[in-house]
């Protein structure tokens, strides 16, 4: 008979760049806090990322993810972090491209809205095929879609509740920038950005999902004797 016992060394080294994920966004964070144009603006803006980090770590022993999905969080809570900071209508880079290249607003939000939709669609799909009998296949495509305009279509709404609430405060939150299709306009970037994420990250994904799955029963029981 066999015995099995825990290979406590990948509980050593797999939350090396888990860390590193953590430190950098803390340090993002900081910077993000200090001195912000509108300090109202930047905690509608950033809360999301203070929420996604709460239930990361309230989860993590329980449901890990993979890399790339932690990855792609990451990014997505750095696009909020900056966001929160200048406000979406005013960050540098993209009133330089605005005034460069003669367009009508800065677009920085519609990066903002791009990455609600593709970040939220790789989640989706990470825990739809975990803890789902989804399978792979277009069914499992239209709910992650349709999951990822939800969300969009909610945030907007609290985007307009806030607007109505707080009145001129909210205006740098709601930032359409005289846009008056700019809640169409968002939801847009967020079903292009779901189905950009499935289209070019899904056999990527796959794999990642393999070798996570296998080092997880690597990790757990090694036969001994």
């Amino acid at each position: 008979m066999h015995q099995c016992v825990v290979d406590r060394r990948v509980v050593v080294t797999r939350p090396t760049p888990h860390i590193a994920l953590l430190g950098s966004f803390l340090v993002i964070l900081v910077w993000s806090v200090i001195q912000p144009q509108d300090v109202f603006t930047w905690f509608l803006e950033t809360f999301p990322a203070m929420i996604g980090l709460v239930v990361l770590l309230a989860t993590y022993r329980r449901f890990e993810l993979t890399m790339l999905v932690y990855v792609l969080i990451w990014v997505h809570a750095i696009i909020l972090l900056i966001g929160g900071h200048y406000t979406y209508a005013e960050v540098p880079l993209f009133n330089w491209i605005r005034d460069a290249f003669h367009l009508s607003r800065n677009h920085y939000d519609r990066v903002g809205h791009f990455a609600q939709g593709f970040v939220p669609a790789m989640i989706a799909r990470e825990f739809l095929l975990r803890r789902s009998p989804l399978q792979r296949g277009t069914l499992l495509v239209y709910i992650i879609v349709s999951i990822c305009l939800a969300i969009s279509a909610a945030y907007e709404l609290f985007e307009f509740a806030v607007s109505v609430l707080t009145g001129s405060a909210g205006d740098a939150f709601l930032g359409t920038q005289g846009d008056i299709w700019d809640t169409q306009k968002d939801m847009l970037m967020a079903l292009i950005g779901s189905i950009a994420a499935l289209s070019t990250l899904s056999r990527w994904h796959d794999r990642q999902l393999a070798r996570f799955v296998a080092a997880r029963a690597g990790a757990l029981w090694q036969p001994f004797g």
